[in-house]
């Protein structure tokens, strides 16, 4: 079954992984949220986190949160969008496990150094994530125009 087609295997821990790395993110701006005791929702402070200073704009440590939630989300679609088509034109499996991998490895890489302010490496490891959607593409086209 499928179960067993390791390109497939592949592709499943990909979203897997990356999706977990997303909702992570999400819910690690919300704790980080609590502890800055702010909100943008006037009824969140009369209920949810009563007391809570009501803000226009997030705080430096939840801003920093969202940017890295947004660049992963942003990033992480169209891969996973381009690997589900990638692994129906039936690659190589090592090719696969290589292209998947490096963007999967790159993006919770880019993730730690977001947050952890870790330069140029938050750089660096958000090249090797668009370097492997571009090798996707030019995997794709390949595959549909030779």
């Amino acid at each position: 079954g499928m179960n067993k087609d390791p390109v497939f295997v592949a592709y499943a821990l990909t979203v897997v992984v990356n999706s977990l790395n997303i909702l992570v993110l999400w819910n690690f701006s919300g704790g980080t949220r609590g502890k800055t005791r702010t909100t943008p929702n006037p009824e969140d402070a009369r209920t949810v986190v009563k007391g809570a200073q009501v803000v226009a704009s997030d705080p430096d440590s939840v801003a920093r949160v969202l940017r890295a939630h947004r660049n992963t989300a942003d990033n992480t679609l169209p891969f996973l969008l381009l690997a589900l088509v990638f692994v129906q034109l039936r690659p190589d499996p090592l090719e696969a496990q290589i292209l998947l991998g490096t963007f999967t490895g790159a993006r919770i890489f880019y993730t730690i150094c977001y947050l952890g302010q870790i330069q140029p490496w938050r750089t660096i490891t958000y090249g090797i994530g668009v370097l492997a959607t571009l090798a996707l593409v030019v995997e794709i086209l390949r595959a549909l125009f030779t």
